[in-house]
């Protein structure tokens, strides 16, 4: 990852925990296509909020980030450990029913997020769901708070996502969101289903 980016995460871990996040049908959508009590990986999960509604859920929640103060943030929230984990250091197999990454792929390296698909797709069970977010665009580049973003087109994400490992459905939706920067920016959302 980006060191300019993560330390922006380190330095910013509490202003990001006091911000009042709306749950998303994005998340209720994709619980909905697990089984109860499924084992769900949370890559980036900032100060937890996420995984806070999964686990109130009833669903097996690790949540990870790549910022130790943010993971810091996130067990305050939820009461209980949150592993310091960056992406390219995943290393499970088939270990988890699905893998819930909002907002925090947008900061791998284009030339490394085929490599990192790979290790989330290994990291699935057959059949297991894969969720993730980016913002849009043709070329990386930085934001106004100088934080590196992929920027990709759905073209680009069907091609690194093809790449990393064979998927039996992929599907990519648009939408704006608001960012930490307060700015609106077009976003790729993407369910795709580890091939059996």
């Amino acid at each position: 990852m980006d060191e300019d980016t993560l330390q922006f995460y380190r330095d910013n871990a509490r202003a990001y925990a006091g911000r009042e996040i709306a749950r998303h049908t994005r998340l209720t959508r994709f619980l909905a296509l697990l089984p109860s009590g499924a084992r769900i990986l949370e890559l980036g999960c900032g100060a937890g909020a996420d995984s806070a509604e999964m686990l109130a859920r009833g669903f097996d929640a690790c949540p990870t980030d790549g910022s130790p103060e943010m993971a810091d943030e996130a067990s305050r929230r939820l009461g209980r450990p949150v592993e310091t984990l960056l992406f390219h250091d995943l290393d499970q197999v088939e270990a988890y029913d699905g893998v819930w990454a909002n907002a925090c792929l947008l900061h791998v390296p284009r030339p490394e997020l085929a490599q990192v698909l790979t290790l989330i797709w290994r990291a699935l069970k057959p059949a297991g769901y894969f969720y993730a977010s980016y913002k849009a665009g043709d070329v990386d580049g930085r934001d106004t708070l100088d934080r590196y973003y992929n920027y990709p087109s759905p073209d680009w994400l069907r091609a690194n996502y093809a790449d990393a490992g064979d998927w039996s459905s992929l599907s990519i939706e648009t939408g704006e969101v608001r960012g930490f920067d307060n700015a609106w920016a077009s976003m790729l959302f993407v369910v795709a289903r580890k091939g059996p």
